[in-house]
């Protein structure tokens, strides 16, 4: 019954940065940590995956070469670093485990808008 904590979101213009996080509840330490998105209308996808002590990550198509999903086990947090926005970055993001096994959190909303 881990609980899920977005933030970060905000209006920004294309070619801008922002850094989402994500504070769990429990102990992420032993689960694969992602991030995924929703947009008005889309089903919720994975947009990146990290493992459990951040050796190895995945990133949708879609993002590769402008995010980068970073983890810290002992602060329970989990972030998204994107660069380079486009407006078809805009959505709400969630975080998760990669089974997407725990409730999901109230998400952060991210808009990509001139």
């Amino acid at each position: 019954q881990v609980e899920l904590v977005e933030s970060g979101g905000d209006l920004v213009q294309p070619g801008g940065s922002l850094r989402l996080s994500c504070a769990a509840s429990g102990s992420i330490r032993t689960r694969t940590m992602a991030w995924y998105r929703q947009a008005p209308g889309e089903t919720r996808d994975v947009v990146a995956q990290i493992t459990t002590l951040g050796s190895m990550t995945k990133y949708a198509d879609s993002v590769k070469g402008r995010f980068t999903i970073s983890r810290d086990n002992v602060e329970r947090m989990v972030y998204l670093q994107m660069d380079s926005l486009k407006p078809e970055d805009t959505a709400v993001y969630y975080c998760n485990n990669g089974r997407s096994d725990w409730p999901w959190g109230p998400g952060t909303q991210v808009t990509v808008s001139s």
